[in-house]
């Protein structure tokens, strides 16, 4: 391949805040001294697509479908968000959100209407949402809500579905909410966090099979060396970030785990 791509598609909350990660990742790829050539690739084309191309050279992927090897990939490294509830790692978690004028007090008050999830191959929009749920069933209530509307494909169909009343209960990655809501404030306002799931690895920069190991090396020092360079804390503060930090596939095991006990538990999808 004589040319790799990246792509920030992910967190790309807004044409602003993609422009950042554009310029991030050519910084990234300079310090690297590999040529990234950046890639547009809006929604609602599917993420699968994008990275099942045997010419990623550093594109963001979610860890649920790294780690069930949706696509032949090599992570590189994944951005640390700028939370207290990151504590300085490369983690995030799920917002259960709702309107701020539903009268939910716990999770528990939602069951029995309307939720949604993303796609199946998503960590923090189906895994970790099935995840969260499991732990309130029970032998006789298997089935928590009454209607579960699926593949809604992005966050920003979630967080829309519930201003519009659509559902009543959806699942937001956390550090996504946490950009949209500051460069986009007003597709936030009426909505609030009802709940948070437990906490898992942050979606990674990742590279095709064929990237030769040497330069998928580069890559990983460049990201974590961002910090320290001079044009950083520039990019950090619009982007929310501390820093990155190293990723490996056995990094995402514990998706693996959640389905496994999902699927054990005879709850394959969120219900």
């Amino acid at each position: 391949m004589s040319s790799w791509i990246a792509n920030a598609r992910m967190y790309s909350v807004t044409a602003e805040v993609e422009s950042l990660w554009r310029e991030l990742l050519t910084r990234v790829a300079e310090d690297a001294g590999i040529a990234l050539q950046y890639l547009q690739y809006p929604a609602p084309q599917p993420l699968e697509t994008l990275w099942s191309r045997p010419d990623l050279g550093a594109v963001l992927m979610c860890g649920y479908p790294i780690a069930l090897q949706l696509a032949p990939v090599q992570p590189i490294a994944a951005p640390i968000p700028r939370a207290p509830w990151a504590a300085g790692r490369a983690v995030y978690r799920t917002d259960l959100i709702v309107r701020e004028d539903a009268p939910y007090q716990r999770l528990e008050d939602t069951f029995g209407g309307r939720a949604g999830w993303t796609v199946a191959h998503s960590h923090s929009g189906f895994n970790a949402l099935r995840h969260h749920l499991l732990a309130y069933r029970t032998p006789l209530r298997a089935k928590l809500y009454r209607e579960m509307v699926g593949n809604l494909v992005t966050a920003r169909n979630v967080l829309d579905a519930v201003r519009e009343r659509r559902i009543d209960v959806g699942p937001l990655d956390a550090y996504w909410h946490m950009l949209i809501a500051r460069h986009a404030p007003q597709l936030c306002e009426g909505v609030r966090v009802l709940s948070e799931t437990a906490l898992a690895p942050m979606p990674a920069f990742v590279a095709a099979a064929d990237v030769p190991a040497a330069e998928v090396t580069r890559l990983r020092a460049a990201f974590t060396s961002a910090v320290t360079k001079s044009w950083f804390a520039e990019l950090a503060d619009p982007l929310m970030l501390e820093g990155f930090a190293p990723a490996t596939r056995a990094l995402f095991d514990p998706a693996l785990r959640w389905d496994r006990e999902a699927r054990a538990a005879d709850y394959p999808r969120p219900a």
